[in-house]
């Protein structure tokens, strides 16, 4: 049996992509003041000589963004131009720990991902596509702009902006839904999303046995001064949906079966917003422990050999919106391997999720 290799740690980028005003700005602000201590650096794409995203977000990063003005990124720069701004992100002086980059509100999003897919920088890796839609203007948005069809089933996460502003809310969300292929769809206002869904708001040191989801929410509950796009609310504090997120933490001392695992996660719920945490799969990999990283639709599994001295645990936390913990937590259960019986097959699931050199991930992009 091909076993995993252990894998250099990699920065994920994800993109943040939606039409002219739907807040992404707002968004990637919010992120960078609730990152709970991880060190975000950001590709800031402005339509337009003068860069006004990047000027809205520059105070908050220093030297940790990289501006580009006056055109798309999808048509502005190639693959190779786009590893040399990543390059400058990934230095270990900088200490990242998330990419992301904000996309014009003209730019393809599919393009955007498979320049990122095609990159040949080995510090970095695909962490996901986030829509965002200003809910407020939905049904306009998509009249003049008939391609955020094609977005939506793009996205791995779409983030249903404004809400608080939408007449009928409920329908706008459920429009959103029906058109995307299997991702998750969170509500929002002011752009104010739990950064948990998207990344770890912690550094890049080992994290062991911290992975309770009380830690997730340790934000203020209002701000002084909320930060705000040109068709946000002017001051004032920002409005919350009040949604109630869910969590399942899960933490078993028995490995688990890859075949039920991936059962597991390829019927996993629309509302299930976020899985992170560690797998330990017993006889089929000794070595390694998986990290598992999903963000709606997107999966990713990184093997990473298993730390010295320490016991071997699977730990997960799954994190979303409307979901059957009880249930969740009785699938996760089901996956423990009660009769471990390691075969050369029982990882070909898992490894489909893994990306190694020359490799690209098993969630390519339609085209």
């Amino acid at each position: 049996m091909r076993q995993a290799s252990p894998q250099p740690q990699q920065i994920p980028v994800v993109v943040l992509a939606g039409f002219l005003g739907s807040g992404k700005t707002t968004l990637l602000n919010h992120l960078l003041h609730r990152s709970g201590g991880s060190r975000i650096g950001a590709i800031v794409n402005d339509f337009g000589a003068v860069e006004i995203d990047a000027m809205a977000v520059a105070g908050a990063l220093g030297d940790s963004t990289v501006s580009l003005g006056n055109g798309c990124l999808c048509c502005a720069v190639d693959a190779s131009e786009l590893d040399t701004y990543l390059e400058r992100l990934a230095a270990p002086s900088l200490g990242i720990d998330v990419i992301v980059i904000e996309a014009s509100g003209l730019a393809e999003p599919q393009e955007l991902v498979r320049m990122l897919l095609a990159s040949a920088h080995p510090g970095v890796v695909y962490g996901g596509l986030v829509e965002v839609v200003d809910a407020a203007e939905f049904d306009a948005t998509r009249s003049r702009h008939p391609g955020i069809d094609r977005h939506l089933a793009l996205a791995d996460l779409v983030v249903v902006n404004k809400l608080d502003r939408a007449a009928d809310g409920e329908r706008v969300l459920g429009l959103v839904r029906s058109l995307t292929d299997g991702a998750a769809v969170v509500p929002a206002t002011y752009g104010r999303i739990d950064p948990e869904f998207l990344f770890d708001c912690r550094p890049s040191e080992e994290r062991i046995g911290q992975l309770s989801f009380d830690d997730l929410h340790e934000h203020e509950e209002h701000d002084e001064h909320p930060e705000h796009d040109e068709n946000d609310a002017p001051g004032g504090h920002a409005g919350h949906l009040h949604t109630a997120y869910d969590s399942v933490s899960f933490v078993s001392s028995a490995p688990l079966d890859p075949r039920r695992l991936m059962a597991f996660l390829d019927s996993r719920p629309s509302g299930l917003y976020r899985i992170k945490g560690y797998v330990d799969f017993g006889p089929y990999d000794v070595r390694n422990r998986y990290a598992v990283h999903a963000v709606g639709r997107f999966l990713r599994f990184y093997p990473e050999p298993w730390p010295a001295g320490g016991e071997r645990l699977t730990q997960l936390v799954l994190i979303g919106s409307g979901i059957d913990t009880t249930a969740l937590g009785k699938e996760l259960e089901a996956c423990k391997d009660d009769a471990p019986h390691a075969d050369e097959h029982g990882m070909w699931g898992v490894l489909r999720y893994v990306r190694t050199g020359g490799e690209e991930p098993a969630e390519e992009p339609p085209a």
